[in-house]
Parts: C-alpha cells; structure tokens; sequence
C-alpha cells in the first residue's frame, strides 16, 4: 500500500515543473514591450506594423462593427419583422408582408458578405501572411542578429557542414517547406477534429491551438535563422510545456469570439506575439534547463506524430520519387 507514495510524488513533482514552464512561456508570450522596442529601431517594421492593424483592424474588425450597430439596426427599423410589431392584430394583418421584410433583410445581409466581407477576407488573408514576413524580417533585423541562431549547442559545431551550397541547398530548402507547410495543414486538419469530440474537445482543442500558434511564432524565427525542420521539431516536442503556455495568450484572445471577429482579432495580434517571438531568448534559457527536464521524466512530447503520420500517407498519392526526394529533405 506504500508503493504508490513515491510515484504520486514522481508526478507531483513533473506536474510542478510543467506548470512552471508553462508559465515560463505565458510570461514570454506576453512580453509586448518587446514590440515597442523592435519598432522603434526599425522605421519599416512600424510601417508594417501599422499597416497590419489598419487593415484588419480598422478595416477589417472596423467593417463588422458598422454591420452589427449600424447596418442591421438600421434594416431591421426599415424591415422589421414579426417581432417588432405591437399585437396579434397587426402581425396577423401584415404577415406576408414581414416575411418578405425578412427575406429581403436575410438578402440584403448576405449581399453585404458576399461582395464585402468574404472579399475582404481573402485579401487580408493572402497580404497579411505576405506583411507577416516582412514583419518577422525587419524585425529579426533589428535585433542585429546575423547569424544562425543555434537551437542545439552540441550540433552547433556540424551545423556549418550540414548546410548545402548552391543549387542543392535551393533544392532541400523548397522541399523542407513543402514538407512543412504539408505538415503544418494535417496538424490544423488535427485541430478541427480535436473540436468535435465531446467533453474533452474544448480542452484538447485549446491545447492544440496554443501550440499551433507558438509554432506559427517561432517559425518565422527559426526560418530566418536558417533552423532545419528536423532539429526545430525536435526542439519544439522537447519543450512542450513552455510552448504551450507561449500560445495560450494567442489562443484566449480568440477562443470566444465568432470566426470572422477571431479572424480579425488574431490578425492584429499575431504580428505582436511573433515580434515577441523574435526578440525572445528562451532558446539558450530552455536549454539550460534541458537535461533536468528529461531527468524528471518529461521528455520529449509526439505533439506532431500524428500530422506527421497523415503526410507521410498524404505523400503516397504522388510519385515515388517525389517521395524519396521529400524523404531525404525530411533526414536532413
């Protein structure tokens, strides 16, 4: 009956220690001052930074707010429907005429979506990934790095020779990206589906979420720091707990909202959190802490076996020799 006294205590002190890091990652995450600094060091970033908020913030979330106080309030007084009207008496009498005010009111409505808003999502969508480099650009600029940021110090002696020169590195850095970019859409495909299970989706789908995002962040970084896809991987799963806790910030600011509003919400804030990414130093502080992470038994987490797996499938469908090129991109 004494047996499981050591245990409970193993996992209270791993559940101590996860929560901790967690926390770590939530602290870093909202470490926003960051952005001030960045921007003030480079004029181009506070160019790309400003425009990203007045697009999808003034624009963007300004354009839904004008439709739900302004544009419906002011339908619904031209339309009304049945339940604007004062008795029984009149809803009786002008019944037709309520159900063609609210077929005209619904038309008119989805009219304002479909030649505006859904528009002018896709534009936001594609220009603001498009703003989202060059933000992640200036702004890795105006931290004076560069050089390679080394996310594993044993490697960082080899890391020189593993780089390919010329048309060959051409060849492995378009294939890592596509094998990313592949990676990075199952694991969202994984999000979706985590959201429909009962009880536990809402949980799971948090947690998911929030290391999508922290993924997204880093990522930029990582790219720019020329970090192969493997060794980032590696690094992410071994740090699990700090990164879930870095994208919980990004995930809370939008997990209640409806789609369009945490569109344009994330919109503005996503550029914010990967500057705070960018200016980030947990690479070398995380590390240090490396060795007592696995001697508390935390290890490394499969956060991305699973999207890794249906790509690996996914990948099947095509030709066996763009398999083994993306194969052999993957290795190194």
């Amino acid at each position: 009956m004494e047996a499981p006294e050591p245990l409970i205590k193993v996992l209270g002190e791993k559940l101590k220690r996860a929560s901790r890091l967690w926390l770590d990652g939530f602290l870093e995450a909202c470490c926003l001052h960051r952005v001030v600094i960045l921007c003030r060091r480079s004029k181009k970033l506070l160019t790309r930074t400003g425009q990203c908020f007045l697009l999808n913030g003034f624009i963007f979330l300004g354009s839904l707010l004008i439709l739900n106080s302004v544009v419906i309030p002011t339908l619904q007084w031209i339309l009304p429907d049945q339940h604007s009207m004062i008795n029984s008496h009149q809803l009786g009498v002008f019944g037709g005429t309520l159900k063609l005010y609210s077929f005209l009111r619904l038309g008119l409505i989805h009219l304002f979506y479909l030649f505006w808003f859904y528009p002018l999502y896709i534009f936001s969508f594609i220009l603001s990934n498009i703003w989202y480099n060059d933000i992640a650009r200036h702004g890795f600029a105006a931290m004076g790095q560069s050089e390679p940021i080394v996310v594993d110090p044993v490697s960082s002696n080899t890391a020189q020779t593993e780089r390919s020169i010329g048309l060959g590195k051409v060849v492995i850095g378009i294939g890592e990206q596509l094998y990313s970019l592949l990676l990075i859409n199952s694991f969202f495909l994984e999000v979706y589906a985590t959201g429909l299970l009962p009880f536990v989706g809402k949980a799971l789908n948090f947690l998911l979420l929030s290391w999508m995002y922290a993924y997204y962040c880093f990522e930029y970084k990582w790219n720019l720091s020329e970090v192969s896809l493997d060794r980032r991987l590696d690094y992410f799963e071994s740090n699990w707990a700090f990164f879930a806790g870095f994208g919980s910030p990004c995930v809370l600011a939008i997990f209640f909202f409806s789609p369009l509003v945490s569109y344009g919400v994330m919109a503005i804030l996503f550029p914010l959190f990967v500057l705070t990414a960018t200016g980030s130093v947990a690479e070398n502080d995380i590390y240090s802490q490396r060795t007592t992470w696995k001697c508390a038994g935390l290890g490394r987490l499969p956060i991305f076996y699973a999207a890794d797996t249906l790509s690996m499938k996914l990948l099947t469908l095509f030709p066996r020799e763009s398999q083994e090129k993306t194969q052999k991109n993957k290795e190194l």
